[in-house]
């Protein structure tokens, strides 16, 4: 069973940055990708931003070039770093992990609330 952990979430007001954290309760060098995912109230859930085993990233069109995904095998961490936030940023946020055999795991999501 694999744990994961997000924080990080608060209320900030737009234009402002956040930097979520993701921490894992294994190693994630046995993921195969993980990422983050968002849910805005009366929305689906959708992608954010991802990363494979392999290093290579993928972004939703709506923040490409403001967030960034990264992640630290050392510490077992995924992280989103978000900067010029907009109020249509506001959601809860999820961080994902895909073993080799597609097995999905998801945390327990936080906050991300931008408004003045």
């Amino acid at each position: 069973q694999v744990q994961l952990v997000e924080s990080g979430g608060g209320l900030v007001q737009p234009g402002g940055s956040l930097r979520l954290s993701c921490a894992a309760s294994r190693t994630i060098l046995g993921f195969y990708s993980m990422g983050w995912y968002r849910q805005a109230p009366g929305k689906e859930r959708e992608l954010v931003a991802s990363i494979t085993s392999g290093g290579n990233t993928n972004y939703a069109d709506s923040v490409r070039g403001r967030f960034t995904i990264s992640r630290d095998h050392i510490k077992n961490a995924l992280y989103l770093q978000m900067n010029s936030l907009i109020p249509e940023d506001t959601a809860v946020y999820y961080c994902n992990a895909k073993t080799f055999d597609l097995n999905g795991y998801w945390g327990q999501g936080t906050q991300v609330t931008v408004s003045s």
